[in-house]
C-alpha cells in the first residue's frame, strides 16, 4: 500500500469518527450537568479529531537554507 493510499484511508477514517462522534454528541441524554465527565470526554474528542483532519489537510512546511519563512519567496539564481 502506498502512504497516498494510507493518507486516505486515515482522512476516511478520521470522517467516520467525526460522524460517529457528532452523533453521539447529538443523542447523548438531556439534562447534561456541568461536570458531565463522559459529555466533556465526547467533547475533547471531537476536538481532537477535527485537529487531526486539519493537520492532514494543510500542507506541513519544511524550512530549507532557501526558505526560511512560510510564505516566503524562493530565491533563483
Amino acid at each position: 500500500m502506498s502512504y497516498e493510499a494510507c493518507l486516505i484511508r486515515a482522512r476516511a477514517e478520521l470522517l467516520e469518527a467525526q460522524a460517529l462522534l457528532t452523533d453521539e454528541i447529538r443523542t447523548y441524554p438531556t439534562p447534561i450537568s456541568g461536570c458531565d465527565a463522559q459529555y466533556n470526554f465526547l467533547i475533547g474528542q471531537r476536538g481532537s479529531v477535527a485537529t487531526a483532519l486539519r493537520a492532514l489537510e494543510q500542507p506541513h512546511f519544511v524550512p530549507t537554507p532557501r526558505t526560511l519563512e512560510p510564505g516566503a519567496g524562493v530565491e533563483s539564481r
